[in-house]
């Protein structure tokens, strides 16, 4: 766009027979159709006048003077000064009746008298280019300053004799980041919402996740999301953005690859990789479980199914349930055991967590020596804290689970 916009200064020299120093200024950008009208208006919302039941005058260089048709009628017809034309404020525009480089005065209340110098620039400017857009109106797009109330008043009951509010001891909560003031937020249903998903209810899933406090339990939501964008995707996709946003910050295992799944699915473009409709708490069992129990076993590439190794052995299960993995070693994945390792990191987790100081540190001290996780389970069972850690430890395990599978070129279906 050309710059055809002026650039006035405005600085604030004073009012109600007071002088600032040093003066607040704005500096507006001005268009071509802007009256005179229009620049008061603007300087007096960037000055914070909020009476505005007053007169404003606008006085050239030449000693003409700019205001509303009313007094300046009353004006030319003065017996005092020289004879005047008055220019009407409203009509008249800013850009044809000042030149750049040209200074002229704002007085606003003709009572309390606040002077403003007022000066063009000598280049004109586009808007685009300092403010962004084209305003209907001039705005400013630079100030500074402090602003004076236009009556003087330091608070709002000032009668100018009175003393002054005494002041708070704190500040107030706003500025400590303690405003509004945080409210328990209730916890996930996990057993409505495992319902919600294996029922495909949409508006089921969307009511138990709405308002509730998903955090601990971002594998478990995101398992529903898919549905929920297929069923109502106008009222879920908001959820699905929030959900891959708290996936991308928590960033734990598995969590990418959780994000992009559903961001595959916002966009409507397939999953990357081998698509396998895997039970993965069913997984999470099986690679997580006791190594002295078993040390592992198997995922059907075909059907998703997750089977212990014992499933190998005729002898245990019979001839005719033993599933035979060498036969078709391309349709099988070997699942290994991963130990009580990510047990114990589970638990750290879950104590770090903690915002009670003493449960924090009484749930640490639990972890440590032989005997942990009877003493971690006694607290947990004694503090009612069952849910919170199954919700917990299970998003954790659901999470490495499907890393895991994203390991291996596999995507949850």
């Amino acid at each position: 766009m050309a710059r055809t916009w002026l650039s006035v200064t405005v600085e604030m020299l004073g009012g109600r027979g007071e002088e600032l120093w040093p003066w607040p200024g704005r500096i507006f950008a001005v268009g071509p159709s802007h009256t005179f009208m229009d620049l008061a208006d603007a300087i007096n919302d960037a000055f914070a006048r909020w009476d505005r039941s007053h007169l404003s005058l606008f006085t050239l260089a030449d000693g003409r003077v700019i205001t509303d048709e009313e007094t300046g009628a009353e004006m030319a017809v003065s017996a005092r000064g020289p004879i005047i034309a008055p220019i009407d404020i409203a009509a008249a525009k800013v850009v044809r009746t000042v030149e750049p480089g040209a200074e002229f005065q704002f007085t606003f209340d003709l009572g309390d008298a606040w002077a403003h110098r007022c000066v063009a620039g000598e280049v004109k400017v586009d808007p685009l280019e300092v403010l962004g857009v084209r305003p209907d109106v001039p705005l400013p797009y630079w100030g500074w300053g402090s602003i004076p109330d236009q009556y003087g008043r330091r608070w709002a009951t000032d009668d100018g004799e009175s003393r002054a509010p005494v002041r708070p001891g704190q500040p107030h909560p706003m500025l400590l980041h303690e405003w509004p003031e945080q409210v328990p937020v209730p916890g996930l249903d996990l057993s409505g919402l495992r319902g919600a998903i294996a029922a495909a209810d949409a508006a089921r899933f969307l009511a138990a996740v709405m308002g509730r406090d998903i955090d601990d339990a971002l594998q478990q939501v995101g398992a529903g999301i898919p549905m929920a964008l297929e069923r109502s995707r106008h009222e879920a996709e908001p959820v699905a953005l929030s959900v891959i946003n708290r996936l991308t910050w928590r960033d734990g295992a598995g969590d990418r690859v959780l994000a992009e799944d559903l961001l595959a699915g916002l966009r409507r473009v397939p999953l990357t990789g081998r698509t396998v409709p895997v039970d993965l708490e069913m997984l999470s069992t099986v690679l997580e479980g006791d190594p002295d129990v078993s040390t592992g076993g198997y995922l059907d590439l075909r059907t998703g199914q997750v089977y212990d190794e014992a499933a190998t052995d005729p002898l245990i299960v019979g001839e005719d349930a033993a599933i035979d993995v060498e036969e078709e070693p391309e349709r099988w994945l070997r699942l290994d055991r991963a130990g009580s390792r990510n047990g114990w990191q589970d638990m750290a987790a879950f104590a770090g967590r903690q915002h009670e100081e003493g449960l924090r540190e009484r749930l640490e001290l639990a972890i440590e020596g032989k005997g942990a996780f009877g003493r971690f389970s006694d607290i947990i069972h004694g503090e009612d804290l069952r849910e919170q850690w199954y919700a917990f430890s299970t998003d954790r395990q659901i999470g490495r689970s499907r890393e895991f599978l994203a390991d291996n070129g596999i995507r949850v279906a």
